[in-house]
């Protein structure tokens, strides 16, 4: 069974376009809104985002819709903590393909990480 855990250097989850994230009012409040607009680039890339060292500049402050926590899933998406892994993992997986592809390095890092095996 894969093991959902996060991947330093991959900064996927970092790409905050609103574009590619049409649901947002759906999960995030009002505050949590306007914090998510204020923090999106130019490039649509979060401005905590360090590109040259592919980590937040934030880490330990960053926002709520930024953590991978029992308690945000419940109350944001109304994932019970038992489904957390399985739901954590289809997010990152297609994150990670929207901004990378599904052939990429970080596909390939993370997936090795969490001991993924594709089914054929």
């Amino acid at each position: 069974m894969a093991i959902w855990q996060c991947v330093k250097q991959c900064g996927a989850c970092c790409h905050l376009d609103p574009k590619y994230r049409p649901d947002l009012h759906e999960y995030l409040n009002p505050d949590e809104l306007e914090l998510y607009f204020s923090m999106v680039g130019a490039d649509g890339w979060c401005m905590n985002y360090d590109h040259d060292t592919r980590e937040c500049r934030i880490y330990s402050d960053r926002p709520r819709f930024c953590r991978v926590e029992p308690d945000v899933f419940e109350d944001m998406y109304s994932i019970n903590s038992e489904d957390l892994n399985d739901f954590a993992i289809e997010c990152c997986q297609q994150q990670i393909e929207g901004v990378y592809g599904d052939r990429s390095l970080e596909m390939l890092r993370f997936n090795q990480t969490i001991g993924y095996i594709a089914k054929l």
